[in-house]
């Protein structure tokens, strides 16, 4: 398990921040962060090829998503962006958090999903549909309502400035 242990401190981080994208909250994106770590521990011994174990776990995060959804509308509570690992924060580099996480927020959980895994993980449109177990066409009109919003908001936001 030393190999688990390895995985888990080189990688909470940045699937943290996909949670985060994901779920807008940072306690709902631990919460699903440590459910798709602690199945992924489960999944271990089947795990052939280490090198496919993030793939493994990111896409446990996204079905594990998605089944929430379903059962419930998440709750929109406030939270901080987790910083990448190391570095020195950047006031650009805030600005462009603060402003990607509001506008994100904005958006249903379903056009944020798709536009995480669209922008964020570079999926294909294929990729992203068979990650959150929908069709392509959900998958295109969800790009295009979440893109279309966004326009708006920034529209919107750029008038009042």
């Amino acid at each position: 398990m030393d190999e688990f242990d390895s995985f888990v401190r080189s990688r909470s981080a940045a699937l943290l921040r996909s949670a985060y994208l994901l779920t807008g909250d940072q306690h709902l994106a631990e919460d699903l962060v440590q459910s798709a770590l602690a199945r992924t521990h489960r999944a271990w011994g089947r795990l052939r090829d280490r090198g496919h174990v993030e793939a493994y776990t990111r896409k446990t995060m996204y079905h594990l998503q998605v089944s929430w959804w379903r059962r419930q509308r998440p709750e929109a509570m406030p939270g901080e962006l987790p910083e990448p690992g190391g570095g020195v924060d950047h006031a650009d580099q805030a600005a462009v958090r603060m402003v990607l996480r509001a506008a994100l927020l904005k958006l249903s959980a379903k056009q944020r999903a798709v536009l995480v895994l669209r922008y964020f993980e570079d999926c294909t449109e294929t990729e992203a549909a068979d990650l959150l177990g929908v069709s392509v066409g959900t998958v295109k009109s969800q790009t295009f309502k979440a893109l279309a919003k966004l326009r708006q908001i920034y529209r919107l936001e750029g008038a009042v400035r």
